[in-house]
C-alpha cells in the first residue's frame, strides 16, 4: 500500500497527490505540519524523509522523496501518463527537470513572500526571481500556444502537465499573471476527474 505524506501548502506535495487522484491510484495520505521544527515531525516521516520535507512517499518497502522523482516513479510503474514507452517517459523527465530549476524555483519563492512575508536579507532576490518567473511563464505560453492540449503534445496528460501545475495553481497568492494559453491549459487539468484544489485535496 502507497502512503502520501504532504500538506496543503505544498505545491510539491499538491502535484503528486493530484496526479495519484486522478490516475486513480490508491494510497493513504497524511497530512504533516511543515510549520513545526523538523524534530517534532511524525517519527516515520523523520525516518523516511532523508531531506526532512514533504512531499515523501512510502511503497511498500520503498521510500521516494521529491516530487519529480516521485513522478517518474509512478508513471514507470503504471506504464500510463508518459511512461508508455521510453521515448515518452525522456519527454516527460526534460519538462520534470526544467521545472525543478524553473517554475518550480521561482514561483514558490515569490508566493511564500506575499503569503508569510519574508525575510529583509531576502529581498534582494525577488526582482531577480520575478524576472525569472516571466521568462519561465513564457516558455510555458510559447509552447502551449501551438494549439496543444498537453505539455509534451500528447494525447493524455502527463506526469510532465501534474509537474509544472502544482504552484501555478497558487499564482494569484504569488501576484502574478497567468497567460491565456497556460490558463487554458489549466482549466483542462480542472476538468479532470479527481482534480481538487491543494487547499482541498491535502486538508485531510
Amino acid at each position: 500500500m502507497k502512503t502520501l505524506f504532504g500538506h496543503p501548502d505544498s505545491g510539491h506535495a499538491y502535484k503528486v497527490r493530484l496526479f495519484m487522484c486522478v490516475a486513480g491510484i490508491p494510497h493513504d495520505y497524511e497530512q504533516v505540519d511543515i510549520f513545526k521544527p523538523r524534530d517534532e515531525r511524525p517519527a516515520i516521516f523523520r525516518k523516511y524523509a532523508v531531506y526532512g520535507e514533504v512531499p515523501l512517499l512510502l511503497d511498500g518497502d520503498r521510500c521516494y522523496v521529491q516530487s519529480n522523482a516521485i513522478l517518474l516513479h509512478l508513471a514507470n510503474e503504471t506504464g500510463l501518463w508518459g511512461g508508455e514507452h521510453a521515448k515518452s517517459l525522456n519527454d516527460c523527465a526534460q519538462w520534470l527537470f526544467w521545472e525543478a530549476n524553473k517554475i518550480g524555483l521561482c514561483l514558490p519563492q515569490l508566493r511564500a513572500r506575499k503569503r508569510f512575508g519574508s525575510d529583509d536579507a531576502l529581498e534582494a532576490a525577488f526582482p531577480w526571481l520575478s524576472a525569472r518567473y516571466t521568462h519561465d511563464i513564457n516558455v510555458l505560453e510559447n509552447t502551449l500556444s501551438d494549439g496543444r492540449h498537453w505539455i509534451t503534445g500528447s494525447v493524455l496528460p502527463t506526469i510532465a502537465d501534474f509537474s509544472l501545475c502544482g504552484y501555478l495553481f497558487f499564482a494569484d497568492e504569488a501576484d502574478v499573471q497567468v497567460p491565456k494559453h497556460v490558463a487554458a491549459w489549466l482549466k483542462r487539468i480542472q476538468g479532470l476527474d479527481g482534480w481538487q484544489h491543494a487547499y482541498q485535496l491535502l486538508a485531510t
